[in-house]
C-alpha cells in the first residue's frame, strides 16, 4: 500500500511517558504525565492515549463530514465524536489499544447515524491505521 502524502507535521517526544512532547511549529507542547493505573504519579498531564484520543475524535468527525455527502446524511453544526482510548497487555504478548468512538448527530434518525459512522469508519485515516489491529467499537449516542 502506497500513500500520496500530501500533508507533514512532526512531533519530538522527550523522557518517554513521563517527559514531554512538542510539534514542530510549537501549537502542541505537552507535558506527558504516566496515569496512577499504569504506575506512574498520575496529576495533569496528558500521555499518549489522551493524545490518540483526541485526534481519533476530530479525524473521525472530519471524516463523516468527508462522506457525508455521498451518504446523504448531513452532520449537523453540534455532532461530536468521543473517542475512549484503552491500554493493556495483549494475550499475545506486548501491549495494546482498543478504541471505542461514540457518535452523537443530534437529530439524525439512528439508522443513517449508523450508515454515515460506517461510511466514514471506511475512510478515516485513523480507522484504516487501526483496522485489523485495533478493536474499534462504533456507538451511537
Amino acid at each position: 500500500m502506497s500513500v500520496d502524502v500530501i500533508y507533514k507535521t512532526q512531533a519530538t517526544a522527550t523522557g518517554g511517558r513521563d517527559g514531554s512532547a512538542r510539534s514542530d511549529d510549537g501549537s502542541v507542547d505537552v507535558k506527558l504525565v504516566v496515569p496512577k493505573e499504569m504506575g506512574g504519579p498520575g496529576g495533569v498531564g496528558a500521555n499518549p492515549e489522551k493524545l490518540f484520543a483526541a485526534g481519533y475524535s476530530a479525524c473521525f468527525l472530519g471524516a463523516m463530514k468527508a462522506v457525508s455527502g455521498k451518504v446523504g446524511v448531513r452532520v449537523p453544526a453540534d455532532a461530536t465524536v468521543t473517542a475512549e482510548i484503552g491500554f493493556g497487555p495483549r494475550s499475545e504478548g506486548g501491549y495494546g489499544i482498543a478504541a471505542d468512538l461514540t457518535i452523537s448527530l443530534p437529530g439524525v434518525d439512528k439508522a443513517d447515524a449508523q450508515k454515515l459512522a460506517e461510511a466514514a469508519h471506511e475512510v478515516c485515516p485513523y480507522s484504516n491505521a487501526t483496522r485489523n489491529n485495533v478493536n474499534v467499537g462504533l456507538h451511537i449516542a
